[in-house]
């Protein structure tokens, strides 16, 4: 048991760290990102862009994209509108490219629409033309919407 001159080896001590390390950041994706609401009282001029869902009860001046996007009862927009799915309750005035698109009743849409499912409910109103397209949010529609619009009667 006890030796003179010889060492017992000792095993190698490992030590843990006193607190966890501090999570990596993660790059934003569409999923990490969470809802993003404009509340009702809020008036912007400006592009707005997000990669996840995105609600506007407010009143916008210019452009919106996002991945999903809600218009709400209040929400008005002024400008395009890019997402894969656009759900309408307020109103928008200007073009809309979304790949699932639902006017809900007592939606007003001032505009044309390119998408690649359309929906539009009792109550809607709608001035515009529809044009369907395999991927709406890729890239901006040939200048051909000219040709899209109904003659004057």
């Amino acid at each position: 048991m006890f030796t003179r001159g010889k060492t017992p080896e000792a095993p190698p001590v490992t030590m843990k760290p006193l607190a966890p390390e501090p999570p990596k950041p993660r790059a934003a994706t569409s999923r990490a990102a969470g809802p993003s609401i404009i509340s009702a009282d809020v008036k912007m001029k400006g592009s707005i862009s997000s990669q996840g869902e995105l609600q506007i009860d407010g009143h916008i001046e210019g452009d919106v994209r996002a991945s999903a996007l809600t218009i709400g009862d209040t929400g008005a927009v002024k400008g395009e509108v890019v997402a894969e799915s656009v759900v309408v309750r307020g109103s928008i005035e200007g073009c809309i490219r979304g790949r699932k698109v639902q006017l809900c009743s007592g939606a007003k849409v001032k505009g044309d629409i390119f998408h690649a499912s359309l929906a539009i409910e009792p109550n809607a109103v709608f001035e515009g033309a529809v044009k369907h397209a395999q991927d709406p949010t890729a890239e901006q529609p040939s200048s051909s919407s000219a040709s899209l619009s109904s003659p004057a009667a």
